[in-house]
């Protein structure tokens, strides 16, 4: 039994709700005793006879004198009788008592409080377990009912911490998920997607009813029609209540449905293809993530949730044919220009991780109709440059520091008011290197303390071109300022200190957009527009990175890697492992898109360790983990420089590596700006990733070299750029089992 868990449990009301939490409570043995409270004297002994609780009785105040602190009281009694039920318990319950409840409708209980006590008192934990079925009474109770699902608790400033915990642990102990919510909030949640899929159900069931085919209609109903319609069968009596207590936002909820179902008839009435298909995939995506839409959770949420560890056992080599997924910088861009364009853009290959999906819901969102992805594949009905609607609310774009930045350019352009958000490790992620250069141009922008997301921007700036010289290299700081350009009165120049990625300018270019480069300079003017195009994404060479190490430093591999795109701006890695000694071979070049391609062969060979040089460090700046491991293997010292920005990525990508190379026995000494790594054995050890993707795909190459197990924690990430990575590596020949907690 958990220490802040349940001493004895009234039930009050023992249906399906109370009933299922009484057998849940019991079937594990968290709490001393259950008692039944009913008004009929056949549920009472229905009860005992079914081992639902251990005693039942017809009125609270048979037991009111037992209750003391450590106990809870459930009300599980349909929401317009709850006020009547509190009074009775506000004469003869002791305020050390926990009070909860399972109303679906919460405005309506606190109200039923506040006028039973005159107050919101301490002991009162208002609640609402996200669960039940059509089935009714206490022969309905099902100790497995909360398993796995959601329970909403609404506490107020009045809430008692102590009863706060205990509520909380005892939902937690029968297997429920708990999640808080002010009051208004749920309501207005749950009006949307429990009270009106209920309306509608009841309305539609009555319609049909009535129809005079209506034996005809429900003999041949498909499977999808009784799926939907299973909710009518619920207790009239209670959704009744329902309407009546939380009739606000339930109207609210059903007005909205009825706008929008008016504009879809009259889409089907006049043909119009794009409505349906904005209708319909919006929905799609919608339904396929429905538990995050019912807690306003974003589609693309933090895979940091998750506790995923990675084991790798030491030794083994690489070899094979691999193709990785699609390029997630060509992806982001993919969507946002094809959003932008005028016609629809077709993309292959597109990277179905959680970076790139959240750029494809931002504009979802902003009401472009995507279709897809599918195995890659995404149609894109672009709007224009002008076309962007406001969103419904922040933009939440996750892990993805790419989306966050490019969006913000794009955004300071719009007539509308956005906020950009994104998880717990995007958020102590540095946003002013953009924010300053588009406050430059004329954008209203503020961000949170520090420059730190979530980024906030105006709309209806009137921008203006700047002569931009980047204080430091960053082809999302560029491409920022590009993009914001195509919206700015005159001609927009941006110089980069060292050569980036230039994905932005090849793929303006791919879409009619002219864009000047000269040397270290890009630039655009504003006023013109983007054709729709066809674009096929090459695989990503900082996945393909990866294995491009493992081959290079395992003995006996030879891998080789497909259609892995080879933009000059990115080819840093090759540069670098070819200094180190590495045996690559290029074949099969060629140009798809605009970028450059090629099949990447890798044999191992032995390395050595050198001075990287400054030039290759902008052109290799997101492949420096698996690098880094290469250097743990190499022959002598390594040491890179310049690389300063390797400390604000998804983590401190410097000190992390240092840590877990000193940690797996390797001689690694962080500097202000890079790394000094002497190679030499790799042991095995526990290593974190503090979430970081690429660190804990390096720490698993590093064990094709261990001399023991390597335990990487927090590797639920690696999803956001690589969502294969784990098939692959196990394909190839790496020795990887995956843990979740």
């Amino acid at each position: 039994m958990l220490e802040t868990c349940v001493n004895r449990l009234v039930v009050v009301g023992i249906g399906l709700i109370g009933g299922s939490l009484a057998a849940a409570l019991k079937q594990v043995g968290a709490c001393r005793e259950v008692i039944g409270v009913a008004r009929r004297e056949q549920t009472c002994l229905d009860a005992v006879r079914l081992g639902v609780v251990d005693r039942a009785v017809l009125s609270i105040e048979e037991v009111a004198g037992e209750l003391t602190a450590g106990d809870v009281i459930f009300i599980a009694v349909p929401t317009l009788t709850v006020e009547a039920i509190l009074q009775r318990i506000k004469r003869c319950v002791s305020p050390e008592v926990t009070i909860t409840d399972g109303a679906s409708v919460k405005g309506s209980v606190m109200s039923a409080v506040a006028a039973a006590y005159g107050c919101l008192p301490p002991q009162f934990v208002g609640g609402h377990p996200i669960a039940g079925s059509e089935q009714s009474g206490v022969e309905a109770s099902n100790p497995e009912l909360y398993k796995d699902h959601r329970v909403i608790i609404t506490p107020t400033p009045e809430t008692g911490d102590e009863h706060l915990k205990r509520v909380v642990a005892m939902w937690q102990v029968v297997g429920a998920e708990v999640l808080s919510m002010p009051v208004e909030e749920h309501d207005e949640v749950l009006a949307a997607t429990s009270h009106l899929p209920h309306v509608i159900a009841y309305s539609l069931v009555d319609t049909l009813a009535h129809d005079s085919e209506n034996e005809n209609i429900f003999r041949y109903a498909a499977g999808g029609f009784r799926d939907f319609t299973r909710i009518a069968s619920s207790d009239p009596v209670m959704w009744h209540d329902i309407m009546k207590a939380n009739k606000d936002s339930v109207l609210t909820a059903l007005d909205l449905f009825s706008e929008n179902l008016h504009r879809l008839r009259s889409a089907i009435a006049s043909e119009d293809s794009e409505h349906l298909l904005g209708v319909f995939t919006r929905a799609k995506a919608a339904r396929d993530h429905f538990t995050k839409m019912l807690t306003k959770q974003a589609y693309s949420s933090s895979m940091q949730d998750q506790e995923i560890t990675y084991t790798v056992k030491p030794g083994g080599s690489v070899s094979g044919e691999l193709r990785v997924p699609g390029d997630k910088s060509i992806s982001h861009r993919s969507i946002m220009l094809g959003s932008l364009a005028d016609g629809i853009t077709e993309v292959e290959g597109f990277l179905e991780g959680e970076d790139a999906l959240a750029t494809l819901q931002a504009f979802r969102d902003m009401g472009v109709v995507i279709e897809g992805p599918e195995q890659g594949r995404v149609r894109i009905h672009g709007v224009g440059l002008k076309g962007l609607q406001a969103p419904p609310g922040p933009l939440y774009v996750g892990n993805s520091g790419t989306s966050m930045r490019l969006l913000s350019g794009l955004l300071a352009g719009q007539s509308f008011d956005s906020e950009l958000t994104g998880d717990e490790s995007l958020s102590k992620r540095p946003m002013n290197r953009v924010a300053n250069p588009l406050r430059e141009m004329g954008a209203y922008i503020e961000t949170a303390e520090g420059g730190l997301p979530p980024v906030k921007i105006k709309g209806g700036a009137r921008l203006k071109a700047i002569d931009y010289q980047m204080p430091m290299a960053s082809a999302q700081v560029k491409s920022c300022v590009l993009l914001a350009g195509l919206y700015a009165e005159g001609e927009t120049r941006v110089t980069e200190p060292a050569p980036t990625r230039d994905h932005t300018e090849r793929m303006l270019t791919g879409f009619g957009y002219p864009v000047q480069r000269a040397g270290a300079t890009a630039s655009l003017k504003s006023g013109g527009s983007l054709s729709a195009t066809k674009i096929e994404v090459p695989a990503d060479i900082s996945s393909a990175t990866f294995f491009m190490v493992a081959a290079a430093i395992a003995p006996g591999s030879d891998v080789t890697l497909t259609h892995v795109g080879i933009n000059p701006t990115r080819d840093g890695v090759i540069n670098i492992l070819r200094l180190m000694g590495a045996d690559i071979t290029l074949s099969n070049q060629r140009e798809v898109g605009g970028e450059p391609v090629a099949d990447i062969r890798v044999k191992y060979a032995p390395l050595k360790g050198i001075h990287v040089p400054e030039d290759q460090v902008p052109l290799a700046i997101d492949e420096f983990p698996a690098l880094f491991v290469a250097a743990a293997c190499a022959e002598g010292k390594t040491v890179l420089t310049g690389a300063e920005e390797l400390r604000v990525k998804e983590s401190d990508r410097i000190q992390v590596m240092a840590d877990g190379l000193v940690t797996l026995g390797v001689r690694a000494e962080a500097t202000p700006d890079g790394i000094i790594i002497e190679g030499g054995p790799i042991g095995g050890g526990e290593v974190e990733s503090h979430g970081d993707h690429r660190i804990a795909m390096s720490f698993t190459v590093a064990g094709l070299r261990a001399t023991d197990d390597i335990v990487v924690k927090n590797c639920a990430n690696v999803a956001t750029s690589f969502p294969t990575f784990i098939e692959l590596a196990q394909q190839a020949g790496i020795h990887l089992a995956v843990s979740e907690a």
